[in-house]
């Protein structure tokens, strides 16, 4: 099997999920843009392949919230 990454990526003043070449989803917070690729990321691991989930640290002044 192949393998599947999925980045969270600022997008304007919200967060996407990277796959493929392709932002998927537009979320308020880092941490819901994790839980989206997370849920993705466990169907690929399922179908057998190797998976990647990449997520920026904190920027200094951003919420613990990640917003």
């Amino acid at each position: 099997m192949g393998l599947a990454q999925y980045a969270i990526v600022p997008v304007q003043d919200e967060w996407g999920v990277l796959h493929d070449g392709k932002i998927n989803g537009k979320y308020a917070t880092k941490e819901s843009a994790f839980e989206s690729a997370v849920a993705a990321a466990s169907l690929a691991l399922r179908q057998g392949h190797e998976v990647h989930v990449s997520v920026p640290g904190r920027e200094a002044g951003e919420s613990a919230l990640g917003s």
